[in-house]
Order: structure tokens, then sequence, then C-alpha cells
């Protein structure tokens, strides 16, 4: 079961980049994120870290994700290549709406992703059910 350990590393990569985004967003509204580049910049090398542990899980561990489409998983990994190829055409207000609608969501449903990650790797085998 060596691969189950890294599934969960990838898990939890994705949830603190998560939560770091929301900390350095904290009580911002979107005229002061758009005026402070070095927050963007911060948010934009945390989405950097969530779409490269989508793409690793993606490329290791597809059965699992296919059991949590709940996860936008393929939309997170298109993101960080955006946010990290697209350099000078970087769409800060799609950023912003994404720090605002699509990460709440993410933060609400990695838990429930996160425990059956570990049941998995704690039994051995995936849960019977997924629910979601």
């Amino acid at each position: 079961m060596k691969a189950e350990p890294r599934l969960l590393d990838y898990l939890h990569h994705l949830r603190e980049a998560a939560q770091q985004i929301r900390n350095y967003t904290s009580g911002m509204d979107k005229a002061a994120f758009l005026a402070d580049s070095r927050t963007q910049q911060a948010v934009f090398f945390n989405f950097v870290i969530l779409g490269e542990a989508c793409a690793r899980l993606m490329a290791g561990h597809a059965d699992f994700l296919a059991r949590h489409p709940q996860v936008p998983w393929r939309s997170i990994r298109d993101m960080r290549n955006q946010v990290a190829h697209g350099y000078f055409t970087i769409d800060t207000e799609v950023v912003w709406r994404t720090v605002q609608d699509a990460l709440p969501d993410l933060l609400a449903k990695l838990p429930v992703v996160i425990a059956a990650a570990d049941q998995q790797a704690t039994s051995g085998r995936p849960p019977a059910s997924s629910a979601s």
C-alpha cells in the first residue's frame, strides 16, 4: 500500500493550499485584491500547488478521483496551468471569483474525500460506497 500515503499527502496539500488562499484574502473585497499584487502573487502560487496536487492525483489515483466526482479535479488542474503558464494573461477577476465561489465549496467537500482516502489507506481497499 505504498501509494496510499501519497494519496493522503496530495489531498492534504490541496486542503492546505486552499486554506492559505482563503487566509491571504480574508477580509479583502474585490477592489483590494485587484490592487494588491503581493496577495495576488501568493494566491497564484497556491493555485499552482492546488493544480499540481490534482495533476498528481489524476496521474496516480484516477480510480479514487472517479469515486469523488463532486470535486472538480480537472478544473483545478486547468486553473493551475493557466496561472503557471499564463504569465501576462492571468485574469485576476476570474481568480477572485474562483477564490470567492469555488474555494469555499472545495474546502467543504474535502473532509469527506480525505476521510475516504484515510479509510482506504487503513483498510487497504476502497470504501464500498462513497456518500457525497
